[in-house]
């Protein structure tokens, strides 16, 4: 009987920051007007990677699937990844 070579699980040997900010393309940048000055994670989704409908805080409006759009969640936050908001680019940038 042939011998089957199975491959052990690859698991990480490092731990990434719950965050989310080692992801490449994120950025550090000052948030809205509002946020008074508060420092924001942000990273740009392009057209493919967008799979799901969001809710644009600014305009309260569809962000739809396929719609190229911003991510950004308070950098000190201490909730990470749970303060997330998905934004419209012209949303975010008008701030």
């Amino acid at each position: 009987m042939p011998r089957k070579n199975r491959r052990a699980p690859r698991t990480p040997g490092y731990i990434l920051p719950r965050d989310g900010s080692t992801f490449i393309g994120t950025q550090e940048m000052e948030g809205p007007s509002w946020t008074h000055g508060e420092m924001y994670c942000v990273r740009q989704i392009g057209a493919a990677a967008a799979v799901k409908f969001y809710v644009c805080p600014r305009c309260n409006q569809n962000i739809s699937p396929g719609v190229a759009h911003v991510v950004a969640w308070p950098r000190d936050s201490g909730r990470g990844v749970d303060d997330r908001r998905h934004w419209h680019r012209h949303c975010w940038e008008r701030r």
